[in-house]
């Protein structure tokens, strides 16, 4: 795998399950990657924050970009911290942002924040743990008060199948606002039958939801990334379809009789059921 520097002397740290993640420059716009085990989790450009490099995660951000007032502080809860850009992105377009960020590795966070330091002053509280054991210890004022809630859990290549249950939605929901917005990154490939039964699950919990994703990804016909959006109450999507056409990598925005249409004949995943999220190929991350 071609990278942007020496892996062989980047700061790396071993993790709970033996992998190694390392924080080495980006080949590509500059900034940094966070690499576990041959996955790049996250890009963070320290100088400028609001640089989102992975396509997906740009499009979480032009959802938080219609939460509230623009530049209002939201509070925040980010499931899955890798680099923590997106609390990263908050913190620069919403100064005074509250967030509470849940992460498993100590070593992984010791090593993010050591090598990219967050902004100072910035309302970070970052929680070690798993994300459904974080959620159940989080202080009982944040129910019912967050404006957003991100899950972008990943153990490798993987999401977990406990952190894609209806009992966990049901779980990270019941910090939303009435009309605060839960954010969730699947992966999956050729069928979506991963993405299909996350949109059904999701939608068990929240009555409102929308799908963001590449337009060849939401046909099934590559790996790729999707992100969920769902809220109790109607979702800001005005300007959502615009932005998504606009490239660079043309995505479509798949709300109402669509998000019905994509989800028809999936199960609900529950805690007796749920699977690990598909593993992508290795050549998929080939630079």
């Amino acid at each position: 795998m071609a990278r942007g520097g020496n892996e062989a002397s980047a700061p790396s740290a071993r993790l709970l399950d033996g992998t190694i993640a390392s924080v080495v420059p980006s080949p590509f716009g500059g900034g940094w990657e966070l690499d576990v085990d041959g996955t790049p989790q996250s890009h963070v450009d320290l100088d400028d924050p609001t640089h989102l490099h992975f396509e997906y995660v740009a499009r979480m951000g032009a959802v938080i970009d219609r939460l509230r007032m623009p530049g209002q502080p939201l509070t925040a809860i980010h499931l899955g911290a890798g680099a923590l850009t997106i609390p990263r992105y908050v913190e620069a377009t919403r100064p005074g942002s509250r967030q509470q960020v849940a992460e498993l590795e100590p070593a992984l966070w010791d090593l993010v924040r050591e090598n990219l330091p967050l902004p100072r002053g910035a309302s970070i509280r970052v929680r070690i743990g798993d994300a459904r054991a974080v959620l159940g210890r989080l202080p009982a004022g944040l129910a019912g008060a967050a404006d957003l809630v991100v899950s972008d859990v990943y153990s490798g290549a993987q999401t977990p199948a406990h952190l894609t249950t209806v009992e966990f939605y049901t779980e990270a929901a019941r910090f939303l606002a009435p009309d605060g917005v839960l954010l969730v990154n699947v992966a999956d490939g050729a069928g979506l039958a991963f993405a299909r039964r996350q949109v059904a699950t999701v939608a068990a919990v929240l009555e409102h939801v929308i799908v963001l994703a590449e337009v060849q990804t939401l046909k099934g016909r590559r790996f790729g990334n999707l992100v969920i959006a769902a809220s109790r109450a109607p979702l800001p999507t005005e300007w959502l379809p615009r932005l998504m056409a606009a490239g660079p990598h043309p995505a479509k925005v798949a709300q109402g009789a669509e998000v019905v249409e994509f989800a028809r004949g999936a199960r609900v995943a529950t805690d007796g059921d749920a699977t690990d999220s598909p593993k992508p190929s290795s050549s998929l991350f080939d630079r």
